[in-house]
C-alpha cells in the first residue's frame, strides 16, 4: 500500500521551499495540485517532473475514491496547495479523513503556512488562540460573529483584501472598539507588511 504525503509549499518566498518537500514531490508517483497552472512554475523552478492532476474544492468530492484506489494499489502520492499547508483553508481535508478511514498512513510535512508568521510578528498572545480561517460569506457569518463575541483567546481569521475594511468594521461591531488587532499582508514577500494596533487605527493604514 502507498501514502498519502501532505506537502506545504512557499506563502510567497520560494526559499521557503523544504530539501525534504523537493525529494518528496520528485519522489511521488502524482502530486495533486489545487491549481496545476500555478504548481506547474512552483514544479518547474525546483525542476520536479512528476505528473500531477487537479484536486481542487469543486472536484474533491468526485476524485477521493479514486485516489484511495490508486494508493492502496501501491501509489504514493502527493497533495499540495497554491501556497502554504494543504487543508488549511484549502482542499485535503476530504482526502486525508479518507485516508484515515482507510487505514492509509498520511504524512504531513512541517512547513510554510500563512497564519503562523503572522501570529508570531502580531505581539498577540500566542500561548491559546483559535484559528477561524475564511468567516462565511453570508449565511452563518453572523452566527459566528455572535458565537465568537466573548471568546478571550486571540482570534485568527483570513480576509481577503477587498473586504477588509467592511470586516474591520464588522470585528468592531461584534468584539468592540478597544480590542487589539493584528494585520498582516505579503507575508515572506519583499513588501511584507504588520501592523498591530486598536481597531480604529488600522482603518488610515489600511
Amino acid at each position: 500500500m502507498g501514502k498519502l504525503f501532505i506537502v506545504p509549499t512557499p506563502i510567497g518566498n520560494l526559499e521557503d521551499m523544504t530539501f525534504r518537500a523537493i525529494r518528496v514531490l520528485k519522489e511521488a508517483d502524482l502530486i495533486l495540485a489545487e491549481d496545476t497552472r500555478t504548481s506547474g512554475k512552483l514544479l518547474k523552478h525546483f525542476e520536479i517532473a512528476t505528473h500531477m492532476h487537479s484536486h481542487h474544492q469543486h472536484n474533491e468530492h468526485k476524485t477521493v475514491e479514486n485516489i484511495i484506489a490508486r494508493i492502496k494499489a501501491g501509489e504514493n502520492i502527493a497533495l499540495i496547495s497554491d501556497a502554504g499547508t494543504p487543508a488549511i483553508s484549502d482542499p485535503g481535508f476530504l482526502l486525508t479523513r479518507a485516508c484515515v478511514e482507510n487505514n492509509i498512513e498520511v504524512d504531513c510535512l512541517p512547513g510554510a503556512t500563512a497564519f503562523v508568521p503572522a501570529l508570531v510578528n502580531s505581539g498577540l498572545p500566542n500561548d491559546r488562540f483559535i484559528f477561524e480561517g475564511f468567516l462565511p460569506e453570508k449565511k452563518g457569518r453572523q452566527t459566528r460573529y455572535l458565537a465568537l463575541s466573548e471568546e478571550n483567546r486571540t482570534m485568527i481569521f483570513y480576509v481577503s483584501p477587498h473586504k477588509l475594511i467592511k470586516t474591520l468594521a464588522e470585528f468592531i461591531q461584534y468584539f468592540g472598539a478597544d480590542r487589539n488587532i493584528s494585520i498582516s499582508r505579503e507575508l515572506s514577500k519583499l513588501h511584507e507588511e504588520n501592523n498591530s494596533r486598536n481597531d480604529r487605527k488600522c482603518f488610515k493604514t489600511f
